[in-house]
């Protein structure tokens, strides 16, 4: 089984540390204070989710506002414990691998641990849960399904080492991604291709590649006509979606957390699907899907 090349790896890292040393400067030589800094990772759910946080600040809120998405995973979390971001969208999954935790299947555990975790070892707080669970599942095109009967991950065993899987870079190393997954179901690729997220559905459909390690939530599964196959050993945790915050800002702005679970309860797995493909598909601006979808909601 091949990985991706070391040098695309180094080039991963070498940009997670930019950008800590970007923030870092961020902090230092800032010129004008800003009451709320709101962040994101480098795909498209984060833009938008991140965008909607930042709007429906400003527009309920008398307080200066500034975005700083793009970020890696792992960057974005360091820089909300430095100090350096107040407040973003994550996942309850991921936050299971920053605490260093054995994954979970149970939503209600995963997020009563990772919000006391939080809290206790960071004073970063989780607010309520948006609805939806952006899980990972393996895609593949509809017809490869058809011609050898994959509805499950374990149908792909005895097909994987003549498939190759794209995923995007972290998935090739993470815990919960590829290396745990493999070892779950005995499954061993031709390949594995690192590429970005955005890239991997046209793979799929142009036949690059046989499987994907797509997101549930993304609006191009539907529209390139590909099928999840169901997560049959139950391996991937829940990626249940809330905001964090700093416990120091929301002491700081009280009011911001009824204004932020606001969004509780108002976004379940096809919504999302929704926003994310007014962006991907129909190619709005996350600026303009996070307004529409706030207007729509009556929140501002």
């Amino acid at each position: 089984m091949k990985m991706f090349k070391k040098k695309t790896m180094q080039k991963v890292v070498l940009f997670s540390l930019i950008a800590v040393m970007l923030l870092a400067a961020a902090g230092c030589g800032k010129q004008e204070a800003v009451d709320i800094r709101v962040g994101g990772k480098n795909y498209t759910e984060q833009f938008i989710l991140a965008e909607i946080l930042a709007q429906l600040i400003e527009e309920n809120t008398d307080y200066s506002v500034s975005l700083l998405t793009n970020l890696a995973d792992t960057v974005l979390f360091d820089a909300i414990k430095a100090d350096q971001v107040d407040v973003y969208m994550e996942y309850t999954g991921t936050a299971l691998i920053h605490l260093g935790q054995e994954l979970m299947s149970d939503p209600g555990e995963v997020y009563e641990l990772v919000k006391k975790e939080y809290e206790e070892k960071f004073d970063i707080h989780w607010l309520e849960p948006y609805g939806f669970n952006n899980t990972y599942a393996m895609v593949v095109r509809d017809e490869l399904a058809e011609q050898y009967g994959l509805t499950t991950t374990t149908d792909l065993v005895p097909y994987a080492k003549n498939f190759v899987l794209g995923c995007s870079y972290a998935f090739t190393e993470r815990h919960d991604g590829y290396p745990g997954l493999s070892k779950a179901y005995g499954l061993e690729f031709k390949d594995v291709r690192g590429m970005d997220s955005s890239l991997m559905y046209q793979a799929v459909d142009q036949e690059s590649v046989e499987v994907v390690a797509g997101f549930t939530t993304d609006g191009r599964i539907p529209a390139f006509g590909l099928r999840v196959l169901e997560d049959d050993l139950n391996f991937f945790p829940p990626y249940n979606a809330a905001t964090v915050i700093r416990g120091e800002t929301l002491r700081a702005y009280p009011e911001l957390e009824e204004l932020l679970n606001g969004l509780a309860g108002r976004i379940d797995d096809a919504r999302m699907a929704e926003l994310n493909g007014w962006v991907d598909l129909d190619k709005l601006e996350p600026a303009d899907a996070a307004r529409r979808f706030l207007e729509e909601e009556g929140l501002i």
